[in-house]
C-alpha cells in the first residue's frame, strides 16, 4: 500500500531530499532529489541494499552485514516501522491517529501513541523556540496558496483575498492545542488540523534506524524520501558519504562524510510559482500567512536525529538567510544556507556545519 504524506503540503517539505548516498565521485539527482544508485563492483558482498516504497516516496537502506544475516528480518523491521508512521501520522489515512484527532470534537482530550506524541512535542518545541516560524498546524494555509494535491486552487491561479486569508489563519496556531505531558494527551480545541509533513519523514528514518539497531545491526545508511541517517561506518572503517546539492543548477554536489549523523534538506527548487513579477514559494510563514519573500533556496541541516534535522531545515527556511543563520548559530545547529541573490548564488554555513564539512 502506497500512502502519500503530500510532500508539498507543509512548509518546506516539498523540494526536500537533496541529499543522496555517494557510491561514486558525484551522485545523480532525480526531480525528487534522490536517485537510488547501483551497487558498485568494488563494494564488498557484505554491503547489501534494501529498497522499497512507503509514505508516497521511496526508501533505501545500505547495510553492512558481514555475518550475512537474513535480509528478510531487516526488511520486515523496516516496513513495520514505516507502516507505524503511516498508521499514526498520515493525513491520507482516514483512520490514522492524526486524522481522528483532526476531526475530533472541540474540547476533547486524546491519549496519543508514544511515537505520535514524540513527534508532536518535538514540533511544538521548535515552534515555540522559533517564535512560530514553524507550525505543525499550518497545512490549511499551504493549501490555500495552491500547493499540494488538496489545494483550494491551482498554483498561480490567483492570490488569496484578505478575507479568505483571515478565515484560514484563524484555524492555524499550535498554541491552541494543550498538551498533558504526564498523561501523553492532547486537547483538540476545535477545527485545528495537525500535519506532520515537515517532520514525519525524518522521524521515520530515526525509527527505521532504531529497529535495525534492535536487530543487532550497527553499520548502515537509511534513506526515506531523501532524508538520511548514517549509523556506524562503511566497510573498511570508512564514513558513509552523501552528496548535497546546494543549488538547483549545481553540477558538483558537496560530498559530506557522515558517522552517526542525519541530514535533511528543505528548499523551493521545484515548488513555486510566479505572478505579478514575484516568485511565490511553497514555504509559508505561519506568522504572516503568506509565502516567504526572501531568496533562500535551500537549507541543509546535520543533526544526530533526522526528526530534529527535518524540523530545523524548515524552521531555518522560514526564518530566511539572515535570521535563519543567526538562529542556527544561537542553537548550535549545523546548517548550510543557500540564497538566490542578484549577484548569483550565495552560500553560508554555521560554525557547527563548517566543523563537520570536509
Amino acid at each position: 500500500m502506497r500512502v502519500s504524506f503530500a510532500p508539498a503540503l507543509l512548509q518546506g517539505s516539498a523540494g526536500r531530499g537533496l541529499a543522496a548516498p555517494v557510491p561514486t565521485g558525484v551522485a545523480s539527482f532525480a526531480v525528487s532529489g534522490y536517485a537510488p544508485q547501483a551497487v558498485r563492483r568494488a563494494d564488498p558482498a557484505a554491503l547489501q541494499t534494501l529498497t522499497g516504497e512507503a509514505m508516497g516516496t521511496t526508501w533505501s537502506v545500505r547495510l553492512h552485514n558481514p555475518g550475512f544475516r537474513p535480509l528478510d528480518e531487516a526488511r520486515q523491521a523496516i516496513e513495520a516501522a514505516l507502516a507505524l508512521v503511516v498508521r499514526q501520522m498520515s493525513n491520507w489515512e482516514a483512520d490514522s491517529d492524526i486524522s481522528r484527532f483532526n476531526r475530533a470534537e472541540a474540547g476533547s482530550w486524546h491519549v496519543l501513541p508514544a511515537e505520535f506524541f514524540t513527534v508532536l512535542t518535538c514540533a511544538f518545541d521548535w515552534a515555540q523556540a522559533s517564535g512560530g516560524a514553524w507550525d505543525p498546524t499550518v497545512g490549511p494555509l499551504v493549501e490555500l496558496w495552491g500547493f499540494g494535491p488538496r489545494a483550494e486552487k491551482a498554483q498561480g491561479a490567483g492570490i488569496p483575498d484578505a478575507d479568505a486569508l483571515r478565515r484560514v489563519r484563524e484555524r492555524v496556531g499550535y498554541q491552541r492545542i494543550v498538551l498533558d505531558l504526564a498523561g501523553r494527551r492532547a486537547l483538540q480545541p476545535g477545527a485545528v488540523h495537525v500535519d506532520f509533513s515537515g517532520i514525519a519523514k525524518g522521524y521515520s528514518v530515526d525509527l527505521v534506524a532504531e529497529r535495525l539497531q534492535a536487530l543487532g545491526h550497527t553499520d548502515f545508511l537509511v534513506e526515506v524520501g531523501g532524508e538520511l541517517r548514517a549509523c556506524g561506518q562503511r566497510p573498511g572503517n570508512q564514513p558513509w558519504r552523501v552528496a548535497v546539492a546546494s543549488m538547483a543548477d549545481q553540477s558538483t554536489p558537496l560530498a559530506l562524510p557522515l558517522r552517526d549523523m542525519a541530514i535533511a534538506t528543505s528548499g523551493d527548487h521545484w515548488h513555486a510559482f510566479e505572478q505579478g513579477g514575484r516568485r511565490y514559494s511553497h514555504t509559508i510563514d505561519p506568522r504572516s500567512g503568506e509565502p516567504v519573500a526572501h531568496g533562500l533556496t535551500s537549507v541543509t541541516v546535520l543533526h544526530a536525529e533526522c526528526m530534529q534535522a527535518d524540523a530545523l531545515a524548515t524552521v531555518l527556511t522560514v526564518l530566511g538567510p539572515r535570521a535563519g543563520l543567526d538562529f542556527a548559530e544561537q542553537h548550535g545547529v549545523a546548517a548550510l544556507l543557500c540564497e538566490r541573490t542578484a549577484q548569483g548564488p550565495a552560500m553560508a554555513m554555521t560554525t557547527a556545519f563548517a566543523a563537520l564539512a570536509p
